[in-house]
């Protein structure tokens, strides 16, 4: 880790270290893994929307073993890409109930054999779900903070993820996935970053951004 990145990691713990918990509602590693398979490409909120009321119906691997596709693609349809997401939840149940006895597994060797379940995805269970972290989850917010602030020049998450390890020690990678998942919700957006009243505007060499974000903070 160099000086400028431990610098960005103690700015954005300054501003983050209170506002820790998950934005999915769920109980259970199930349930989370369920949640975090919807939330490709949809927002936290209108997961929470859908799983509220899908939850309240179906709560436990057992039941969503035993759930129809067409079923359950009702019931996710506002999160996007529905079938595909439906047919991998039935089926990673099923695995779940067949050969974990109903418990969803506590490593990444095996979450990554369910169906809907990459490295992020795994990495969210265990670290949030285990308490276990093997990794650093890398999503669309992640990965485009990687390259704003220089971390990684890669495109892959599973690349990114591995540059990302390389720069911070072990003990922080959770909470430099939650920061980094926070920090480019509210202020360095994907359309519109918000550069001058962010605390990391004269440290972080703004890649990718046009003249008008690379303006020093006043």
């Amino acid at each position: 880790m160099t000086i400028k990145h431990q610098k960005i990691f103690e700015k954005l713990h300054t501003l983050y270290c209170n506002d820790l918990p998950t934005e999915l509602n769920f109980n259970g590693s199930f349930q989370l893994m369920v949640a975090t398979i919807l939330s490709a490409q949809c927002t936290d909120v209108r997961v929470n929307i859908v799983t509220n009321k899908l939850f309240s119906k179906y709560s436990a691997p057992i039941d969503f073993a035993k759930l129809k596709l067409e079923t359950l693609e009702k019931l996710i349809y506002s999160t996007g890409f529905y079938r595909n997401k439906a047919k991998n939840i039935v089926a990673a149940s099923k695995i779940i109930m067949e050969k974990y006895s109903g418990v969803v597994p506590n490593t990444m060797e095996e979450l990554l054999t369910l169906p809907g379940v990459a490295r992020k995805t795994a990495n969210i269970i265990l670290s949030v779900g285990y308490g276990v972290v093997e990794g650093i989850a890398v999503d669309t917010h992640v990965a485009r903070l990687s390259h704003r602030m220089g971390f990684s020049k890669q495109k892959n998450p599973d690349k990114i993820e591995q540059d990302l390890m390389k720069l911070f020690k072990k003990k922080q990678w959770e909470k430099m996935n939650r920061y980094m998942v926070y920090h480019g919700r509210r202020v360095c957006k994907s359309q519109k970053p918000n550069c001058i009243h962010c605390t990391l505007t004269k440290i972080c060499p703004k890649n990718g951004l046009t003249k008008e974000y690379k303006q020093e903070k006043t």
